[in-house]
């Protein structure tokens, strides 16, 4: 029965609390996207040109055992059923059996994810602490030749390959110089030498007292973590530089400067401060591209991290391990874009 005008004047509508709304929201546009994630890994699992009943069994197994294992895995089921189990299966961070050891594909990812989150952080770092000052240096003095060689290093760290900087890495530095490590996060005398406690190995081997380990993990870290950081360097210097250049055009800095403020307050207190939330969006972005991206960069240094394991997992027509670990690097990005609008009500006040 409708409500009359009395009962709507007796029972007002009470409107939901803003941080509530945002709330729902906020879940709601992660649930879909969580959602549109998974439906396209499962449709990449099914179109691929690879017959999951003859990679579990193998071409000699008998029709008997090929039936079998079909109805075990669901597939004579509807497409939407499937995806139901499949969707099933994903929250209960079941990814499947891996078929090249027959282990667990969550158990895998939860083994390979530390080493390339501890790559990706490090050069993230280098990163962030080289690219921002570069970056605001090259706005201030636009021009001058800091300006040009920001602009060479961002353009070359954009346009040469990294699996060929690597290489030429490991060639001077390791191979000619010896300064660093060489393939691989320790010597072959460390391994499993401290206990893995985070599976990160400058971590554990520092919560371990063993600085024998951390100086040899450090030596092998620190090459692909600055190529890594030099890739990151290229895009967050050029993007801080043209953040700046904007701010420091606007009329508030020039007010600023008329009134006889100090250089360093116009610059660091006023036009940085009003591109840290850009800053924000540009940095989570590099981390993300360095946590999914950094293939090639594993590969070459033998880094056994999630990319070259979706490497490997691909070659060998693993679907299960290559659906779970592109889950895995889905689900990062959608987290970074979260912890990223968290930051922002931290750093606007606009957005409190």
């Amino acid at each position: 029965m409708a409500l009359t005008d009395d009962n709507r004047e007796r029972h007002p509508r009470v409107p939901l609390p803003q941080w509530l709304k945002t709330t729902l929201l906020t879940l709601g546009s992660i649930s879909v996207t969580l959602l549109g994630l998974l439906f396209i890994t499962f449709i990449i699992g099914r179109v691929m040109p690879i017959d999951p009943v003859l990679a579990i069994v193998g071409e000699r197994a008998s029709q008997e055992t090929y039936d079998a294992v079909f109805l075990q895995l669901g597939l004579d089921k509807p497409l939407l059923v499937q995806f139901l189990y499949y969707l099933w299966d994903v929250l209960h961070l079941d990814f499947g059996t891996s078929l090249l050891n027959a282990r667990p594909v969550s158990e895998d990812i939860a083994r390979v994810f530390p080493a390339t989150m501890e790559l990706a952080t490090l050069g993230i770092l280098i990163g962030v602490v080289l690219g921002v000052p570069l970056g605001v240096l090259a706005a201030v003095r636009k021009g001058s030749w800091i300006d040009q060689i920001a602009r060479v290093l961002a353009l070359v760290g954009y346009s040469m390959p990294i699996f060929w900087l690597g290489l030429m890495g490991l060639l001077v530095f390791y191979g000619i110089l010896g300064w660093v490590g060489g393939p691989g996060r320790v010597g072959i005398f460390y391994v499993d030498v401290v206990p893995s406690v985070t599976g990160m190995i400058l971590i554990d081997a520092a919560l371990d007292g063993n600085w024998d380990v951390f100086k040899d993990a450090f030596s092998h870290i620190i090459l692909p973590a600055s190529l890594l950081g030099y890739y990151s360097l290229a895009y967050i210097s050029r993007m801080t530089r043209s953040f700046m250049l904007e701010q420091l055009s606007a009329e508030y800095i020039t007010t600023a400067r008329v009134k006889g403020m100090s250089e360093w307050n116009v610059v660091w207190k006023h036009a940085f401060k009003n591109i840290r939330v850009q800053l924000i969006t540009v940095i989570a972005l590099s981390y993300a591209g360095l946590l999914e991206g950094s293939v090639l960069t594993e590969i070459i240094f033998s880094w056994p991290g999630i990319g070259s394991y979706i490497t490997t997992a691909l070659l060998s027509a693993d679907m299960n391990a290559v659906l779970g670990g592109t889950v895995v690097v889905g689900l990062i990005f959608i987290l970074l874009n979260i912890f990223s609008d968290l930051l922002y009500k931290v750093f606007d006040p606009r957005a409190k």
